[in-house]
């Protein structure tokens, strides 16, 4: 179905139900349903026409999920941007996937109106919380209340192979590529979310992460469940903590580097989280001592899945009984795993030369089924490349035990997974050797008990020259963002090389991920 089809479903049974809770503000279902029509008919009204890219810049505020909703409602396509990258990089996105419209926030502004600047399809601009300038707020901008409602512009199969999201995923080099989230997919993944994170009394979702990142298809599959979705402004360990029992939360996402900003926090053990029923971790590897500790901390709600933009976000489930049973002693070592495949997809291991793997084997992870997004957009090189030999390509290296549990061990892909998000090294490596004195660079992932994995850069200065490491890491920061830059920065006499020429990354990460039992975080 179509992302708006669940929210009519659920304002059909239960219309007074509140669907946004944010401070004193409370948004029923009923009424959201109405504001999706008066944002819908405005888009509509201005030309936007019929699958626009409409980009969302902003911190987490309930206007973002009125925004989307309401560009659902005109058929349009969901363009999340990430606030932490760089503004070089988010212009650049925006180009390539051809926006065409730009919901911002007001505490955003300079990067919004750049990208109105230099975006060449960017049109039509409003401001989520006031009015800035010549751009109307989004109150300003939708319909008037009782304006007609906008045509149900769907089909008996949910118009399933249209957009419903362009989302970023890193590259190698230039501009990240564009996943195609079509409505089989991603229903596909609301629908799989549903089906394993049941609920015997009305849900409760708490969005404290990112609603660009995974926390938005997370706060979409509540809404799916008729849930009531609290938001957060951003992630605080002891308002997280509280929430749960002042909001009776009842289902929340995070990455593992907030669990464990969380387990680390004074008041973690003072509060009441009898209600909780899925602390879902996702986005990087737990630490398995960790996990147990949260078990201990939180109860028997802690829960984890393995996927990727490309493959939405739950082709693996490790779920609550099974994580509470390891942390007890039963079956310990699956505290290490990503879990069993869904029932949405079939998952299975590969050699290089597209040949499934038996039992024992270790090889790449690929995948088939509902949850596989429709490639990248505008680069069907590198579609047909993560498709080949018929399976989708993870690029991580995994094994799977007699029950079928799968655990990542290595990364196929040159690739950083720090506090959830993905970092591509020779994006980072480029941009190091952009500055003076540096002869060589090769940027690794190491373990940190914060980020899981903390992208460092390794240099070789030109003879004669050191550079300063903290002029590097800042120009970093300034060309990437914080997320990319390196956290550390060690000067070395020489990178090592195979023996085809290429940088021995193994090699280098040995040094750090000695003692580790997998080369992941």
């Amino acid at each position: 179905m179509r992302s708006i089809d669940y929210l009519d479903k659920q304002a059909a049974l239960h219309p007074d139900r509140a669907l946004l809770v944010t401070g004193d503000q409370s948004i029923t279902y009923a009424a959201m349903q109405a504001l999706t029509h008066r944002v819908a008919g405005a888009m509509l009204a201005a030309g936007m026409p019929r699958q626009a890219r409409v980009a969302i810049l902003s911190p987490n505020d309930p206007a973002v999920v009125v925004a989307m909703l309401g560009l659902w409602r005109a058929d349009a396509v969901w363009i999340p941007v990430n606030t932490r990258n760089a503004i070089d990089a988010n212009i650049a996105y925006l180009a390539y996937v051809g926006a065409d419209g730009l919901f911002y926030h007001s505490s955003l502004r300079d990067d919004a109106l750049r990208m109105q600047a230099e975006v060449p399809s960017l049109r039509h601009m409003v401001c989520l919380d006031r009015a800035d300038g010549d751009v109307p707020s989004l109150d300003a901008f939708m319909l008037p209340a009782g304006a007609p409602a906008v045509a149900d512009a769907g089909n008996p199969n949910g118009n399933d192979e249209d957009l419903a999201a362009i989302i970023a995923t890193g590259g190698t080099t230039g501009p990240a590529k564009g996943v195609r989230a079509t409505n089989r997919s991603w229903g596909t993944m609301l629908e799989t979310i549903c089906h394993l994170m049941p609920c015997d009394s009305p849900p409760v979702f708490l969005a404290t992460a990112p609603l660009t990142h995974a926390a938005g298809p997370f706060t979409l599959a509540g809404i799916a469940m008729g849930a009531t979705v609290v938001v957060h402004p951003g992630f605080d360990a002891g308002a997280v903590l509280r929430a749960f029992a002042n909001e009776r939360v009842t289902h929340i996402f995070l990455p593992p580097t907030a669990l464990y900003t969380m387990l680390a926090h004074p008041e973690a053990r003072a509060h009441d989280y009898s209600a909780l029923r899925y602390f879902l971790l996702a986005g990087s590897p737990v630490i398995p001592d960790r996990l147990r500790e949260a078990v201990e901390v939180f109860g028997p709600a802690m829960c984890q899945s393995y996927g990727q933009t490309e493959f939405h976000l739950i082709a693996t489930w490790l779920p609550p009984h099974i994580v509470a049973a390891a942390a007890a002693g039963d079956h310990p070592e699956r505290l290490a795993s990503c879990g069993r495949a869904t029932p949405s997809v079939r998952v299975e291991l590969m050699d290089d030369d597209g040949a499934l793997l038996p039992l024992g084997e270790v090889g790449e992870i690929v995948g088939r089924g509902g949850i596989v997004g429709g490639g990248y957009h505008a680069l069907p090189g590198a579609s047909a490349e993560a498709a080949a030999h018929g399976w989708h390509h993870t690029g991580d290296v995994g094994r799977r035990d007699a029950d079928g549990y799968y655990y990542i061990v290595d990364r196929k892909k040159d690739m950083i997974v720090t506090g959830g998000f993905n970092v591509y090294s020779a994006e980072v490596e480029a941009v190091v050797a952009e500055m003076p004195g540096v002869h060589e660079c090769a940027v690794i992932g190491i373990p940190d008990a914060k980020w899981g994995e903390a992208v460092t850069a390794l240099v070789v200065a030109a003879p004669g020259q050191r550079p300063d490491p903290t002029a590097i890491i800042a120009h970093c920061k300034a060309r990437l963002g914080s997320v990319k830059a390196p956290k550390h920065l060690y000067f070395r006499d020489a990178i090592p090389r195979t023996a085809v020429g290429k940088v021995d990354k193994k090699t280098l990460r040995a040094e750090f991920w000695g003692g580790h039992d997998r080369a992941v975080n």
